[in-house]
């Protein structure tokens, strides 16, 4: 009796390690899916601003103020912020790919099986 009580004591700490794992692993998809899309708007932005002439004006948008600046201005912000969002992104990759592996290790390790995803 006491054997059994080990082994589903031993078996819900298990799953409980296993949905964390997914959690972490869910909650790092969300910000990756996040950056991505960030990304994409700065990318769209940098194309528009690109053909247009450097003193032109335009709006842009900082800590919930618009403020007027000309597109030479800007310009190299939102590169730095595009570049800086790539490499947030390239390390949230590395760390999915990281916990996954993790993830894969400790499966094998405790033989878990998973029947439901």
């Amino acid at each position: 009796m006491a054997q059994s009580q080990v082994a589903a004591r031993r078996q819900q700490e298990l799953q409980l390690q296993y949905q964390n794992y997914k959690n972490n692993l869910q909650q790092i998809a969300q910000k990756i899916g996040d950056v991505e899309q960030e990304t994409e708007e700065h990318k769209l932005v940098l194309e528009t601003l690109t053909p247009l002439p450097t003193d032109r004006k335009c709006f842009r948008m900082i800590n919930g103020v618009l403020v007027e600046q000309t597109v030479n201005d800007v310009m190299p912000q939102l590169q730095t912020n595009a570049d800086g969002l790539k490499k947030i992104l390239d390390d949230l990759v590395k760390q999915y790919k990281k916990t996954q592996d993790e993830m894969e290790k400790w499966k094998k390790t405790n033989n878990v099986q998973v029947v439901q995803q």
